[in-house]
């Protein structure tokens, strides 16, 4: 039973998917064409059993092998271009867009035909993109293209019709090399030959003049241009100059375009397996692929049985492998095809740090931006001068709030009122006396804390470590021209004269490279190479000038960097700072609790002055009384008018003592320190 269920289930769901298909196909799909003639390409479509009634396709050629002259769109199943066929034979790209009206069910049916030059030798491929569609007949648009075939054409120059052509320099006539010294040899056509006529140019199908160069075999071309040339050549026989033979030669001595290494998250991180990503181009004959080395820096000895770091082959982006903590260079070889290539190098520096050092330029945070030195200094200067200030403004504060404590000192406005209640009980009497001893007897004292020219020829150098420091290891590469080549490294330092020199062999690619094994002394350097192969020695290679930093001190055999003695001084301002923090906490807390019980006496005498003032009152109240009395019985005499008067101005003052509200004693010592 379930078998049948299989069944069934297949022809409901996947049968109809099969049956929804289409594709487009190149006609011919292969084939060998001369240089200078046509190529006739037919795009069909096979519809596979449905019915379609659109389709959009879009080729790429290359265009420095072919040029399309146009396509024919005369004989098509399109009934309607929606889009006129656009073609750019800069870019190497044609697109076609049409609609078929009632849709079509055919097998092999001609969307249009598409005529090329061919340009130059080698293979050209023809591919349809991505966004080519075919769209079913069914008002939804549902795109049913399930296959698209491209094409690939072999493309050579045409046979050849005169001598026979070889080279012993540029074997291949479809390959990229990046010898710009060509040899061509032609066989020899027996007797009768009077001579030969050949010329090197541009031109893949040119013809050679009637004028005869000799009757030797061989012609050497020196500095040969980049691009591909053509050499023609034809024999003169009997008087009457026989067929054309023509022969491509492909030359690239450029290395591939200069690019930047980009590393994620930064080249100077935490995380221990970086990304590094690197992209260029080359013009002429073409990427080929990209060889990485990773070279470390801050160990003099990495490897115990001497081995040099050497180049692999890796794509872009690629993940290093897990790094211990420390500076490297990396270094990217890019090569084209002709075997060119060019070396970029990028320092890389491995940290567990929130924070790390960038040599002499600052202090990077979190790999997001850099405070250079100057700055950095100053900011912390600053800083710990505002907390050196706050400080001295907190001690200050205490002392004067002990001072006051200590010599009974009450607040001016206090004073002021005090004053004037004297004034007035010598006038009126002794009753307030006992008030007064309530503030002196209030006042008590506290402590005061403190606080506390030959065959052979000179190596090429490609990648070295022109500029480092006194703590990086000092490295130099690059490539000879015979394989396992016998390379000797000299390093002068210019101030001692003193002169070192390593040997090294290149493997079996040419590749040579030298790690010194320990730091170098601070000065200028001066470097050079020599090859030697047997008995013979290269002339010197140019010398190249390097400087080696002083960003470590070294006592003996001892070294510390100055990235250590920058952390050491941090390390002394970041307590500093903590002890003024602490210096400035201790007397704020202290002083909060001396300045609380303050406020608190500064109150209780307050209120009794008032009180003073409400018995003051009372008393001149009762004088004026008798005053009042003495009035209703006879007329007051002068004296006993201004007597009256006095009384009067003098309860008013009382009561204006009494009636005011208490000062605001929150910014008492503000205000003290105002008065003062």
């Amino acid at each position: 039973m379930k078998y049948y269920l299989l069944l069934f289930l297949s022809a409901v769901f996947i049968l109809p998917g099969l049956t929804h298909a289409a594709s487009l196909s190149l006609s011919p799909s292969a084939g060998a064409f001369a240089v200078g003639s046509t190529l006739e390409v037919s795009l069909f479509l096979d519809t596979e059993g449905e019915s379609v009634n659109a389709l959009e396709a879009s080729l790429i050629f290359p265009p420095d092998k072919l040029q399309l002259v146009s396509p024919t769109t005369g004989q098509s199943i399109i009934g309607i271009w929606t889009a006129q066929p656009r073609f750019n034979n800069q870019t190497g790209r044609i697109d076609l867009q049409g609609g078929i009206p009632e849709g079509i069910n055919l097998s092999r049916g001609l969307v249009t035909t598409l005529t090329f030059r061919v340009r130059s030798v080698g293979d050209a491929i023809l591919k349809f993109l991505d966004n080519s569609k075919v769209l079913k007949n069914d008002g939804l648009g549902t795109d049913v293209l399930r296959q698209s075939s491209s094409a690939v054409y072999r493309l050579a120059l045409p046979p050849p019709a005169g001598p026979i052509v070889a080279s012993e320099t540029h074997v291949d006539q479809s390959t990229w090399y990046s010898n710009p010294t060509v040899i061509l040899r032609w066989a020899n056509e027996g007797l009768g030959v009077g001579g030969y006529s050949y010329v090197l140019n541009n031109d893949p199908t040119g013809i050679p003049d009637d004028v005869s160069e000799g009757s030797k075999n061989s012609v050497v071309y020196r500095n040969t241009a980049d691009g591909i040339s053509y050499f023609h050549i034809k024999a003169l026989r009997e008087g009457a100059w026989g067929g054309t033979t023509h022969f491509a030669v492909k030359i690239d001595t450029t290395p591939p375009v200069s690019f930047p290494l980009e590393f994620v998250p930064g080249n100077r991180t935490v995380r221990r397996q970086p990304i590094v990503e690197f992209y260029t181009t080359d013009y002429l004959s073409g990427l080929d692929h990209y060889e990485l080395k990773l070279i470390p820096l801050s160990v003099p000895n990495p490897d115990p049985s001497g081995g040099q770091p050497f180049f692999i082959e890796v794509p872009s982006p690629y993940i290093l492998s897990p790094l211990e903590l420390g500076k490297y260079d990396v270094i990217v070889r890019a090569y084209d095809v002709a075997g060119n290539f060019r070396d970029v190098s990028e320092g890389l520096t491995i940290t567990s740090a929130i924070f790390s050092f960038i040599g002499d330029e600052g202090l990077e945070i979190k790999n997001a931006f850099v405070i250079p030195w100057f700055w950095f200094w100053i900011i912390f200067a600053f800083i710990f001068a505002c907390l050196i200030y706050m400080g001295y403004r907190v001690l200050h504060w205490r002392h004067d709030l002990h001072f006051h404590e200590s010599n009974r000192k009450l607040p001016r406005h206090i004073e002021d009122k005090i004053r004037e209640f004297n004034k007035y009980r010598k006038k009126y009497g002794g009753r307030a006396l006992l008030l007064l001893l309530i503030i002196g007897l209030s006042l008590i004292s506290s402590g005061s804390a403190q606080a506390q020219q030959v065959s052979v020829s000179p190596p090429y150098v490609s990648s070295i470590s022109e500029d480092i420091s006194n703590d990086e290891i000092f490295y130099i590469g690059g490539k000879t021209d015979v394989a396992n080549e016998d390379v000797t490294v000299y390093l002068q330092n210019l101030q001692t004269g003193e002169t070192f020199s390593q040997a090294v062999k290149s493997d079996k690619r040419g590749d040579w490279f030298y790690r010194h094994n320990n730091f170098l002394v601070t000065g200028n350097y001066l470097i050079w190479t020599q090859a030697k192969l047997g008995e013979e020695v290269s002339p010197p290679s140019p010398q190249i000038q390097m400087t080696v930093s002083p960003t470590a001190i070294q006592f003996g055999s001892s070294r510390l960097s100055y990235e250590t003695i920058y952390l050491v001084l941090i390390f002394i301002l970041l307590l500093g700072i903590i002890g003024l923090v602490t210096f400035i906490s201790y007397h704020y807390y202290h002083g909060r609790k001396k300045h609380a019980k303050f406020l608190h006496e500064v109150k209780e005498a307050e209120e009794a002055v008032r009180r003073g003032f409400a018995v003051l009152r009372r008393d001149i109240e009762s004088e004026l009384a008798l005053v009042k009395r003495a009035k209703l019985n006879k007329e007051l005499s002068a004296e006993e008018k201004i007597k009256e008067d006095q009384l009067l101005s003098d309860l008013d003052s009382v009561q204006r003592f009494i009636g005011k509200e208490i000062f605001d004693i929150e910014n008492l010592d503000h205000n003290n320190e105002r008065h003062e």
